[in-house]
């Protein structure tokens, strides 16, 4: 059974590993405490791929002091070799006692490896201490290892009659100041950001997180079958930008590749991208979350596929009638009893309301 101490030092390990929120990608966020007779002697987390993870960190700060302490980690430590040596045999060459696990890693490369050879190497392992929080910090990461894809969430702004522009198209803006930099938030925890040619042929949209600080540009998505992406568009002059399409038409191809788009073709489905196809070849390209910001349309088509695991609606305080767009393009319904949600959060950002909910099968 886990102490109140336990909970508080595992908790400051899960505050330190959403500093690596916006940065790790494609690695999961993990954070690492050392304690020794109560006093944290050591910190860290995972700030990047390819750079120390959060048990280095932690132990390098710790020192000598490492032996005989306590480890609180949010992640199982790796066993393998892959960018970094394995975590688990530095905290077994520093003698730690004790290492506490929120959550096993879903990577089938560890998968309960590195917690073996903890044990193995006479080091008391305990997993589970707030797994709830650690498995939430990295939904993405554990949804690709679990599920080959990545983790959808489909971010809408809408009017509180449901609709998200006017019938001539106008858009700009229906959510506040705040509502908006806290989606940009989301952007930049993101792998990737995802929409459809119909709303970059209308907006011209960057699709770069702005308002928020950030290390690290997702990629941006562009789903467009008939390859009609304008070599001009302002999403090829900033980061990078994916244009997946059905259309082998080589000569555009080449115009956008020199205009900076990569491109990925893929077979269609009914005159469509085939969504499930496309998101098992991000899952290949170790993209871990992907935020949908797209026209009715596609935001439809991927609930309808049955793709959405997290849904983001901001309300803003306004009525824009029946005449204006609504959020999904769905086929008609003859029940009530239909598609159901769980709303999971609903909070107030600004003048906005924002609803977190997640469809249910």
């Amino acid at each position: 059974m886990f102490s109140i101490a336990d909970h508080e030092f595992m908790a400051h390990a899960l505050r330190l590993a959403e500093r690596g929120l916006c940065t790790t990608s494609p690695n999961p966020r993990v954070g690492c405490v050392i304690v020794k007779d109560g006093v944290v002697v050591g910190e860290g987390w995972h700030e990047r791929a390819g750079e120390a993870h959060a048990e280095i960190n932690a132990l390098r700060m710790a020192g000598e002091a490492a032996r005989g302490a306590a480890v609180y980690v949010t992640l199982e430590p790796c066993s393998h070799y892959g960018r970094t040596p394995p975590c688990a045999k530095a905290l077994i060459d520093a003698q730690v006692d004790r290492v506490v696990v929120a959550m096993r890693d879903p990577n089938p490369l560890v998968a309960g490896e590195g917690m073996g050879m903890l044990q193995m190497a006479g080091i008391r392992v305990e997993q589970g201490l707030l797994e709830n929080h650690a498995h939430e910090l990295n939904i993405g990461f554990v949804y690709r290892m679990t599920c080959g894809r990545p983790w959808v969430r489909l971010k809408v702004a809408a009017s509180l009659d449901g609709k998200t522009a006017l019938n001539n198209g106008v858009s700009q803006w229906i959510t506040g100041d705040d509502a908006r930099r806290d989606a940009h938030r989301l952007r930049a925890r993101s792998c990737a950001v995802l929409t459809g040619i119909g709303t970059v042929l209308a907006d011209d949209p960057l699709m770069t997180v702005r308002a928020v600080e950030t290390t690290r540009q997702p990629l941006r998505i562009v789903l467009d079958s008939k390859l009609k992406m304008p070599t001009t568009a302002k999403m090829l002059t900033e980061g990078k930008t994916l244009i997946v399409t059905g259309n082998d038409n080589h000569e555009k191809m080449d115009a956008l590749w020199k205009a900076g788009a990569q491109m990925l073709i893929l077979p269609l489905k009914h005159g469509h991208i085939d969504l499930e196809r496309m998101l098992d070849e991000l899952a290949k390209r170790e993209i871990n979350e992907v935020m949908v910001e797209a026209g009715h349309t596609l935001s439809g088509a991927f609930l309808q596929a049955g793709l959405v695991d997290e849904m983001v609606i901001y309300l803003a305080p306004l009525l824009l009638g029946h005449k204006a767009r609504g959020m999904f393009d769905l086929p008609e319904l003859t029940a009530i009893s239909g598609r159901e949600i769980k709303i999971k959060e609903v909070t107030m950002v600004g003048r906005d309301l924002k609803i977190r909910a997640v469809p249910l099968e």
